[in-house]
């Protein structure tokens, strides 16, 4: 015996002498979907009973025969929405159903919240079809969308994800809408963003203070193919566009924005202008076409239409495909390959707001194109690399990847990571959820500083947590310690930089075993007070000990060291032999004026302002720099770009470097490696050939001194995390040599290498320690 929809009100006595079930179902499961799955799902198999959203995620409530709920809740997981994710499904205490039919109630706002919030997905089929439909309603409408597709995270202020808390509330919607959005059988039933054009918002364009609003998007279209600039107000925030053939428009937009060489991403109409910028396997094709949409770094085609200014010095493009109506209905009219780079003047927080965009990108842009829907919470493109053999590697995780949780593999209280200073993300974690935000950037401007502590409050917010500690770095200037050290009531957590990317590796693969660690970026603030950043860790989730390093090496001029690969390379130079690195520097024609020459060569000698570092970061610089590689940083990471973009893959040739195993602690004799390099470039080996041969090097390096680690602790687990491991060269390779020496190898596939996963490992760290104060 089964219950139908139109069941009288006398069939309530004969539900309560059924089966019945209370479920909580929870992880992403609003503005997915899940509850007309739901109602469909209860229909078929004849149950009463309810659903709704909840601050807590999804409850139902079912009855009927025994053997249609246990179909019914099998069914929960196995045929979930695709843009469903479901984590646990919880039984409840059941109470007095009242109703002998299926509904879908209205959401209860409850006090704490286990919902997790939905990500933006990119435009559907079904509606891209509707769009390119001369007969639809919604023909032609660049805000369609629908429940499997749409803005989500970025539109909301409040959970539940209904429509009167996201920036959708002030657009009504017209009858037609209206029942769709009641309607459980259709595909935008509580789609909360959906619209039309008699009710949604509206695009125009302005230029010069004048706004133009009849055919828009055929107005940006021709400026853009005349080689202007139009600053495009997208899903999170604006993009500067410009025709990716177009030298002239590309450099003007460079010297516009001040982004010398960083290279540009590149949005493109279809797979087959992808396919004409850039090499595409599946992997690459898989993620082009994926709801998250991200930017794919593709190898670049030299006969490719893309100017070359759109990646200089760079043997890849990052491509993406368009992922809103509007971005598809602007192809209609604009060149098929565009510019699509973060509005904004360079080392400035993202743009969002019309009137930010008047104010700052008027400068930047020849026009401006404008909607009424705003943005609550700006973000960005994520970035994805993929590799051989179907690996990919998160470079930064934004639009389509976040708010996704990522599981701890332990529980904990709810605990704050403020990330570090660069590439700066924050990470919010309660019971084994751990919720990391969007990419933030540099905390280096007043502005990017005061978004960051809006996010935060936004997070918890919606999150609906209070934080009992934050865990944050141990670098004193970092304005993220900073932040948590202006909060009140707070247990701070220090966690030293390095444990915490190995840490942040350990906690994304579900481990919280002692490992052999190998972290390798530009800087971090180490136990000892000197410059970190080429690690061997033995380390858990809890703590670590310095096993190895690069040997230390001056820092001349700090931050000028940092800013000049060529300071760094002479430093190297002094390290590596002694006093005769005048005489070196020379002969690969290293030139300073005679004042800075003066000032270096005190510093070397002294130490003054000059503090030691074991930064792998620092190594790259000097050798992109000794090479005549990259002797001129203009962004963060370009020499180390540089570097594996001139070296030939398929070189085996090594120097073999020995490694000190003395002391306890191992020292990896970096200047050695360095001198090899020099000496081999001033035989005339060319610049491709000796690169390959450095990035070869210090993967045998590494692996040996894995190798002695493992045979002076047991270990036989491998973690590798910081920014080097963006270097496909060396993280491919290093992979692979550690396998095959029987090594278990950790790798980062859901948070980034770089600093964009600190805050993971910060509250990963936080976590273990305060599990481990209470006895667990």
């Amino acid at each position: 015996m089964g219950f139908l929809p139109e069941l009288s009100e006398g069939t309530i006595t004969a539900i309560e002498t059924l089966c019945q079930r209370k479920l909580r179902v929870t992880g992403i499961v609003q503005g997915v979907g899940f509850r007309p799955f739901v109602y469909r799902l209860a229909k078929n198999h004849r149950l009463a009973g309810w659903v709704c959203n909840t601050s807590n995620g999804v409850e139902i409530q079912v009855a009927g025969p025994p053997e249609s709920l246990e179909s019914f809740v099998r069914s929960l997981s196995a045929d979930a929405p695709a843009l469903a994710r479901i984590d646990a499904v919880l039984h409840l205490e059941a109470g007095p159903l009242e109703q002998g039919d299926f509904r879908i109630l209205e959401s209860q706002n409850l006090a704490g919240t286990e919902a997790l919030i939905p990500a933006d997905v990119s435009t559907c089929e079904d509606c891209f079809r509707e769009i390119m439909d001369p007969g639809d309603r919604r023909f032609q409408y660049p805000f369609t969308n629908c429940t499997n597709c749409g803005p989500r995270f970025t539109i909301i202020r409040e959970v539940p994800y209904d429509r009167p808390q996201t920036t959708m509330a002030s657009f009504p919607m017209c009858l037609w809408c209206r029942e769709e959005y009641e309607n459980p059988e259709d595909r935008r039933f509580h789609a909360e963003p959906t619209a039309c054009p008699v009710c949604g918002p509206r695009v125009w364009l302005e230029i010069d203070g004048k706004r133009v609003e009849d055919e828009v998007l055929k107005a940006a279209g021709r400026w853009l193919k005349e080689g202007k600039i139009v600053a495009v107000k997208g899903l999170g925030g604006f993009h500067l566009t410009a025709d990716a053939r177009n030298d002239a428009a590309v450099r003007l937009l460079r010297n516009r924005k001040g982004r010398v060489a960083k290279p540009f991403a590149v949005m493109v109409k279809g797979l087959a202008e992808a396919e004409l910028l850039g090499e595409l396997g599946d992997e690459e094709r898989s993620l082009l076409l994926s709801p998250e949409r991200p930017i794919v770094l593709v190898r670049r085609r030299e006969d490719g239409p893309a100017t070359p200014q759109v990646a200089p010095g760079n043997k890849y493009v990052g491509l993406m495909l368009p992922y809103t109506p509007l971005h598809m209905l602007l192809f209609e009219h604009a060149p098929p390959a565009l510019v699509m780079t973060s509005g904004n003047l360079s080392e400035e927080p993202l743009e969002y707001t019309n009137e930010g965009a008047r104010t700052r990108l008027a400068a930047l842009a020849d026009a401006l194109l404008l909607h009424n829907r705003e943005i609550q919470v700006p973000c960005d493109d994520s970035v994805a690399r993929p590799l051989a053999g179907g690996m990919v590697i998160p470079i930064r995780r934004a639009r389509g990847w976040v708010p996704r949780s990522i599981s701890l593999p332990l529980e904990t209280s709810c605990v704050l990571g403020v990330g570090g200073e660069q590439k700066n993300t924050f990470c919010l974690a309660w019971g084994t959820t751990a919720v990391l935000s969007q990419h933030i950037g540099d905390l280096d401007t007043a502005e990017t500083y005061d978004y960051y502590r809006y996010a935060i409050r936004h997070f918890a917010g919606l999150c609906r947590r209070e934080p009992k500690a934050a865990a944050h770095d141990l670098h004193p200037g970092y304005l993220s310690t900073r932040y948590a050290r202006e909060q009140t009531g707070l247990r701070l957590i220090g966690v030293q930089h390095h444990h915490a990317h190995i840490a942040a590796c350990l906690a994304e693969n579900g481990r919280t075993d002692r490992c052999i660690g190998i972290a390798l970026d530009g800087t971090g603030y180490g136990t000892d007070g000197t410059v970190w950043g080429g690690e061997i860790l033995v380390a858990d989730l809890a703590g670590f000990t310095r096993a190895g390093h690069l040997a230390p090496v001056r820092l001349p001029g700090g931050e000028a060291a940092v800013r000049q690969p060529v300071r760094m390379a002479a430093a190297y130079l002094r390290a590596a032999y002694g006093d005769d690195f005048e005489k070196i520097a020379g002969e690969v024609d290293f030139t300073f004026n005679p004042l800075e020459w003066q000032v270096l060569k005190r510093q070397l000698a002294t130490g003054l302002n000059s503090p030691p570092t074991s930064s792998a970061g620092r190594l790259f610089d000097a050798v992109a720099a000794a090479l005549g590689v990259c002797r001129d940083r203009t962004y963060e990471g370009q020499p180390a770009v540089e570097l594996e973009m001139v070296a030939v893959p398929e070189e085996e040739g090594f120097y073999p470097i020995l490694l000190d195993t003395q002391g306890e602690t191992l020292v990896l004799d970096t200047p050695a490696l360095f001198k090899e390099v020099v000496e081999d470039y001033r035989r005339g080996t060319g610049v491709d050939r000796t690169a390959a041969r450095f990035h070869n090097s210090l993967v045998r390096l590494l692996a040996d001194t894995c190798l002695e680690v493992r045979t002076r602790t047991g270990l036989n687990m491998a973690a590798l995390s910081g920014g080097v491991f963006q270097n496909a060269l060396i993280f491919s390779k290093l992979r692979r040599s550690l396998e095959a020496q029987g090594f278990e190898v950790l790798f980062h596939t859901q948070a980034p290498p770089n600093d964009g996963g600190l805050s993971l490992g910060q509250v990963a760290v936080a976590a273990a320690r305060l599990s481990k104060e209470n006895g667990k």
